[in-house]
């Protein structure tokens, strides 16, 4: 349907019609004697002009369009469920070099820790529609690889694109944690919440993960934090196989307590079907939907009436001056 954003402009169409009334009342009162009316002939061959009943109805339309235009009309489109959870999520990923290790398996296959996390996050990502996400990535250092945005296909490619020793060999956990904090800490009336993978313990950076923690809260920052990587795996040696500890690294009582004290929850995946089940339970702690609330969506349609006003007024001056030339001609 069409719907009008302003109905004020209505009292601008008399406008015309009011002023010749007065022009035409002022002229009869200072005219006391009657005019004489000229030749027919005479009449006949003047150029177009105001005075003209042809031109007057055409300069009639021309403002009725232009009044129309002024309205703002636009056209409402069907009624659409729309979500406002305003919800941010920050998804911080480790690329040290430990995350190489082949413990993982998909499908048969033996892969590396990375390659089993972009395999198990491209669904988690395609399932938080209206969620803002961003990416950080996270070694030696710490940087914003996507800013938070409702694109979530750019996120997944951004995950893709990521390769392990990026930037180093090392872990900052601590600077992953605070710069996911200065990205919100300007959000006042979001649910902020921070998804930290890694499969060691802070090794590198300039901020201690406390520190770190101190500003999550004080910002009120929910970190989920995930710790990768299998318990044990056999591996052959000169003496035959043995069985090793490839997560001895892994700080889980840092981990835990980042995530219990910012309200979060820490989950540990020992394999790519553990993983899967931690992103379905954090479906569960973090909701996608909420109550849907109907927007029409609007498509503005005041440049139809505009560009048929401006289409008639050229038609018009081009046809005066045609009339013009012809009786002159």
């Amino acid at each position: 349907m069409i719907e009008f954003s302003w109905w004020w402009p209505l009292l601008l169409w008399p406008i015309p019609i009011l002023y010749r009334v007065l022009r035409r009342t002022y002229q009869q009162q200072q005219t006391p004697l009657a005019i004489t009316r000229l030749p027919d002939l005479a009449r006949e061959q003047r150029p177009l002009t105001t005075s003209n009943p042809w031109w007057q109805m055409v300069a009639l339309v021309i403002w009725s369009l232009v009044i129309i235009a002024l309205m703002r009309p636009q056209w409402l489109g069907e009624p659409i469920a729309a979500h406002h959870d305003a919800r941010e999520m920050m998804i911080a990923v480790d690329l040290s070099g430990s995350m190489e290790i082949a413990d993982m398996n998909i499908a048969g296959q033996q892969v590396d820790r990375l390659t089993m996390l972009k395999h198990v996050m491209r669904d988690f990502i395609d399932r938080r529609e209206g969620d803002r996400i961003g990416l950080i990535l996270f070694a030696d250092t710490a940087y914003v690889q996507a800013p938070m945005t409702y694109d979530r296909a750019t996120v997944k490619q951004m995950l893709d694109e990521t390769v392990l020793r990026l930037i180093g060999e090392r872990t900052a956990i601590g600077d992953a944690i605070a710069l996911a904090v200065k990205r919100f800490a300007d959000r006042t009336e979001t649910n902020k919440i921070l998804i930290l993978v890694t499969d060691g313990q802070n090794t590198a950076g300039q901020v201690d993960p406390l520190q770190a923690l101190e500003l999550a809260k004080y910002y009120g920052v929910k970190i989920y934090a995930i710790g990768v990587g299998a318990e044990e795996v056999i591996i052959d040696g000169f003496f035959g196989q043995r069985r090793v500890n490839p997560s001895r690294d892994l700080d889980e009582n840092m981990l835990r307590r980042l995530a219990d004290e910012t309200g979060g929850a820490y989950f540990r995946a020992r394999s790519t079907a553990e993983l899967e089940r931690i992103y379905t339970e954090l479906d569960t702690y973090e909701p996608v939907q909420g109550d849907a609330q109907l927007r029409r969506p609007q498509t503005a349609l005041f440049y139809w009436p505009l560009g048929a006003a401006w289409l008639l007024l050229m038609i018009s001056v081009f046809i005066q001056g045609w009339g013009s030339w012809r009786q002159h001609g």
